[in-house]
């Protein structure tokens, strides 16, 4: 028998939890009653919510408790944190990640199956096609976070590449082993490698609730994903302090022989000013991005974990 293990990360999520259950057991049975030599598990992790979500995968796991479990978190450590839970306490042997919205269709879980049976390929991955439904703005920062950071990063992210995909063991295995505090799912599933399938969908709106991705936590997200997997940010601050230098070399020049021909005169303050707002700028800018990458080494050497379990079932 083939276990399969999804993680599914919950936060607020009390309306879509009964109805994802239902939908995705539903399609597992009549895939193994077709197969016939598959089992399943649910890892869900309840991160930190503050309606009843706990409640309802209590009211699962009474309902099902040889393959519903949870993991209930102290407060709310994030979906990254939820996500290596997940990968800790499944014992699958294909583990799976899935959004309990049921915005990544779990019709493709068959054929998902199918692939890493019939193939050699160690991760079956999903992509969604469009972004129908989704703020205009919010899209089109989405492609442009991706053009950049594949410009400027050794490891390569797709456009519209969801979390949702079935992995071996050994992937799994190896993403775990990884033991940085600062994490980035899209770019840790890219830089762990494997051989990995793509399978395409369509936009699908939320079975129930509404997002709870804000959009200032998408950017915040976003330069954390640059700055987890790139380093050109801070080679920009080195390259932006050798041009101001120069240009202020030259710029001393200019003013010296001026006043050798012209003599010194008083005016030209504003311009002084100007210059000196516009260096400080400059440095204010490099001294952020220096000061991001050393916070993100002081979070490192704290060796805090990533998530607190309250209870677990």
């Amino acid at each position: 028998m083939t276990l399969i293990s999804l993680v599914v990360p919950c936060y607020n999520e009390q309306a879509s939890i009964p109805i994802f259950y239902k939908t995705v057991e539903k399609i597992l049975t009549q895939f193994a009653n077709h197969s016939g030599h598959y089992q399943w598990e649910y890892w869900f992790i309840n991160d930190g919510s503050t309606d009843k979500t706990l409640d309802e995968l209590e009211i699962l796991n009474t309902k099902d408790p040889n393959r519903v479990h949870y993991i209930d978190f102290t407060r709310n450590f994030g979906k990254e944190a939820a996500l290596l839970a997940g990968f800790t306490q499944a014992d699958g042997q294909y583990i799976g990640v899935m959004d309990v919205d049921l915005q990544d269709p779990p019709e493709l879980l068959p054929k998902m199956i199918e692939l890493l049976d019939t193939t050699d390929n160690d991760v079956i991955a999903t992509q969604r096609t469009g972004r129908n439904g989704e703020p205009r703005i919010r899209s089109w920062c989405s492609d442009r976070f991706y053009s950049l950071i594949n410009k400027i990063s050794k490891v390569k992210m797709r456009s519209g590449v969801r979390d949702y995909r079935l992995m071996r063991r050994s992937v799994v295995t190896a993403i775990i082993s990884l033991p940085e505090y600062n994490r980035f799912s899209k770019g840790i599933f890219s830089w762990v490698g494997f051989k990995t399938k793509y399978l395409t969908f369509p936009h699908h709106d939320r079975v129930a609730g509404k997002t709870h991705w804000s959009f200032s936590q998408l950017v915040d997200y976003s330069l954390d994903g640059i700055m987890d997997f790139s380093a050109v940010p801070l080679a920009i601050a080195s390259w932006i302090g050798i041009i101001s230098f120069i240009l202020a070399i030259f710029g001393l020049i200019f003013i010296v022989v001026r006043a050798l021909i012209y003599g010194d005169p008083t005016i030209g303050w504003p311009s002084l000013v100007t210059i000196i707002l516009m260096v400080g700028g400059i440095q204010l800018l490099c001294l952020g991005i220096i000061g991001k990458y050393i916070s993100k080494i002081y979070l490192e050497t704290k060796h805090r974990p990533l998530y607190l379990i309250k209870k677990e079932r």
